[in-house]
């Protein structure tokens, strides 16, 4: 009989709950967080760590769950990470940042956090969602535990507001979004996202969000006043300028380029053949539609990212009409976003000389491997938050029964690979923690739909987006949903 028979569903899930209690990482003898992979075949490298990313999925199952201590502690301790003071080398981390992890470290009988913001990363980017992660994450401990005497202590609202002046720094820029880096999020190494990449305009936005609700205004009035006029502005960019369906490919196709002032359509001046807009005409549905993976001069990304697209619906950065869409899009083209394993970072690919030019020949990045269109398994649990958001659960239910048909068996990989997700990737850990609670985490929301407000927000009155409209550069886009 083949092992995959043995494996009943409760036994995936024991086996799940098990490793994840193995992946506990203490300090000065208090659960802190969990390690990023518990694969002892292969030399740990960063992998022993904890992930500020990472922890997320599985912070969320330990407070769904009741066990809160544990998020508190991670809470705290990332908090006294956070550098207080400006920095005068220009090599240290900024005032204000949260680390992309951090690990135990002995010596001398004694325990202390070692965090690391980039500098042992590959290519030394420092990350961009370590921050808004850490605020996110926050306010989901205070809708678990109804604990709002932890977010008005004054460090916790020192570190919301720290974090916060740096997302609404005057910069180099006239839009409501973050310039960043490649290699600044979950797609951590150079793949063209550099500019404005989806993931971290809806992570800035959900953070926004977060901020603004635990934020006291006593203080802190003119943080707030700044959050109240660049949420409007930032929920309205991405909803006109990111959208692509037929509708608004069809009004693209037929735009005028090197235009000037304010009469001016095309506002970032996209050049009509640098657009696949015969392949978009094949896959895109008619009901169908989705978030651009970027947006900038001359730029319009139209890779499919998942974690942007799946978090705008659960944010409610995303319309109704534009969540029931995206949703629609993943059910018709199932076999190229979810396939044999839930689910694709990014479609398609990107192959051939793009590749070559685009990830600089990045071994890790092949095409339909790793950030390259490989398949993750942590995102299921956005994907079944998703679902309960817009009433498809359906899809989410299939996604778990595909994913457990395989990952006990496989041991919990990091990624897989190939176009359909068949094959375990090539340089995947084992025992990746976030490919455990990813699961038990979709398996929670899809039985207890309750547990989405901890994610989730209400929209922003439709009267505070109307007026953003208005302070958009150019003229209105007609064909905005």
């Amino acid at each position: 009989m083949h092992v995959n028979e043995l494996l009943t569903e409760e036994n995936i899930e024991e086996q799940a709950w098990k490793a994840l209690e193995q992946s506990i990482l203490y300090y000065q003898g208090r659960p802190i967080g969990t390690v990023a992979a518990y694969d002892a075949s292969v030399e740990a490298l960063n992998y022993d760590q904890c992930f500020i990313r990472d922890f997320v999925s599985s912070a969320l199952i330990f407070l769904i769950k009741g066990r809160t201590d544990i998020v508190r502690n991670f809470l705290e301790e990332t908090l006294k990470l956070q550098p207080k003071e400006r920095q005068l080398d220009a090599y240290k981390p900024g005032k204000g940042l949260i680390p992309a992890s951090f690990k135990v470290i002995s010596l001398n009988g004694q325990e202390y956090l070692e965090a690391d913001f980039g500098e042992h990363a590959i290519a030394r980017v420092t990350p961009v969602d370590s921050c808004l992660w850490w605020i996110i994450l926050l306010r989901a401990y205070v809708i678990a535990t109804k604990d709002f005497s932890i977010v008005y202590k004054p460090e916790f609202q020192n570190g919301i507001r720290l974090i916060m002046e740096i997302c609404l720094a005057n910069r180099f820029d006239m839009y409501p979004t973050l310039l960043v880096p490649d290699g600044a999020c979950m797609i951590d190494r150079r793949l063209g996202i550099y500019g404005h990449p989806l993931e971290i305009q809806v992570l800035f936005y959900t953070a926004l969000r977060a901020a603004r609700e635990m934020l006291i205004c006593n203080g802190n009035q003119d943080i707030v006043a700044a959050i109240d006029n660049r949420l409007p502005l930032l929920c309205a960019h991405i909803r006109q300028h990111y959208w692509i369906d037929i509708y608004r490919l069809n009004a693209i196709y037929r735009f005028k380029s090197e235009e000037y002032g304010k009469t001016a359509v095309n506002l970032f001046n996209i050049y009509v053949d640098s657009l696949p807009y015969y392949e978009l005409d094949k896959w895109l549905p008619r009901k169908g539609g989705y978030l651009a993976g970027n947006v900038g001069p001359s730029q319009l990304d139209t890779r499919f990212f998942s974690l942007g697209n799946l978090m705008a619906i659960i944010s409610d950065l995303a319309t109704e009409e534009q969540s029931q869409a995206i949703m629609t899009l993943i059910e018709e083209r199932w076999d190229d976003l979810v396939g044999d394993m839930p689910m694709k970072i990014c479609f398609p690919a990107l192959e051939h000389e793009e590749y070559r030019i685009v990830t600089g020949c990045d071994p890790k990045n092949i095409p339909w491997s790793y950030h390259n269109a490989g398949s993750w398994p942590v995102l299921m649990w956005m994907l079944a938050a998703a679902s309960v958001k817009t009433n498809k659960t359906g899809l989410a239910r299939k996604a778990i029964e595909i994913a457990q048909a395989r990952l006990g068996e496989d041991e919990w990989p990091e990624y897989y690979d190939g176009k359909k997700g068949r094959l375990i990737g090539k340089q995947a850990r084992k025992y990746q923690t976030w490919t455990i609670t990813g699961y038990l985490l979709a398996k929670e929301l899809i039985a207890n739909p309750s547990y989405l407000p901890l994610v989730s927000f209400d929209e922003l009155p439709p009267e505070a987006i109307s007026r953003a409209c208005e302070f958009e550069i150019g003229s209105v886009d007609p064909y905005m949903s």
